[in-house]
């Protein structure tokens, strides 16, 4: 079977970098293709020598609406269609649209750079709720390749359960389903002999497991999570993201996250992200 990946999202979200991760993983990637000419990509797959493609679709594109349909077709053609919808926050496009001094393609004389990712934000609509969203708000290049390179490499049938590890003080990831707050447990940062260690090490796991708090919140989000899965599979959903924070995302966090993947792949796909760990 054919398996096409679709990149889109939001300008200046990283659409280029997430293309060129797909190709150096074997994709034969095709660059900006208009919309209107996705029904008639079935037909084009089919006489092509690659089994792997990926295309990247803007807000730009012609009949943008339609895509959630021509993606329906597709898949009723046995084209294995996957999305991968990259977000950001306002303030980070903004950054990056002035430091390359590049003008946002939605932009007009009357309209502020705001403004016009608020436009495309809203033209672009529920494209999110089709496949996989990575926010990649500050993220860098490196690290946005290694978890499109993540994504493409995990199966791709039945859902995969994605946990990411978070600071509150460098926002909420835009790409979370569900999300948990982890600061009211103790914080080894006042620790001067933990502070510069992670949730991977075994003094900050010592640390945290002789207290029953920390232990009571791990069992109830392991509950919560594993109440709940089943209904997500039946849904037929490609990724059930969840989120963990607490105040930098160096210790609680990354500890929860790194023991509910554990317990969970045992029984699901699992990937694992840590935002703040460079």
């Amino acid at each position: 079977m054919k398996q096409l990946i679709i990149v889109t999202g939001l300008s200046g979200s990283g659409k280029s970098i997430a293309l060129r991760a797909l190709e150096d993983s074997g994709y034969y990637c095709i660059d900006n293709l208009p919309a209107t000419m996705l029904p008639s990509l079935s037909d084009h797959l089919t006489t092509v020598h690659h089994h792997l493609v990926a295309i990247s679709i803007d807000s730009r594109s012609a009949a943008i609406e339609s895509l959630p349909d021509n993606i329906a077709l597709l898949k009723s053609q046995n084209v294995d269609t996957r999305v991968l919808y990259l977000e950001s926050n306002v303030e980070t496009l903004v950054k990056r649209f002035s430091e390359t001094r590049r003008k946002h393609p939605l932009s007009k004389d009357t309209t502020t750079l705001a403004e016009s990712i608020a436009y495309e934000r809203e033209l672009l609509g529920n494209l999110g709720s089709l496949g996989h969203v990575i926010d990649t708000s500050n993220l860098s290049a490196n690290t946005l390749r290694g978890w499109v390179k993540d994504v493409v490499s995990s199966e791709h049938a039945g859902l995969t359960l994605l946990f990411t590890s978070f600071g509150f003080k460098h926002g909420i990831p835009l790409d979370a389903d569900f999300v948990f707050d982890v600061r009211c447990l103790p914080n080894p940062h006042y620790d001067p002999n933990l502070r510069e260690l992670t949730g991977k090490d075994e003094q900050i796991k010592a640390y945290l497991e002789v207290h029953d708090s920390v232990q009571e919140m791990l069992s109830d989000i392991r509950a919560f999570v594993e109440k709940w899965l089943p209904c997500f599979i039946m849904d037929n959903r490609g990724y059930l993201t969840v989120a963990i924070g607490c105040t930098g995302g160096q210790h609680r966090s990354v500890y929860m996250v790194e023991q509910l993947s554990q317990y969970f792949q045992s029984q699901q796909k699992v990937l694992t992200r840590h935002r703040e760990l460079k």
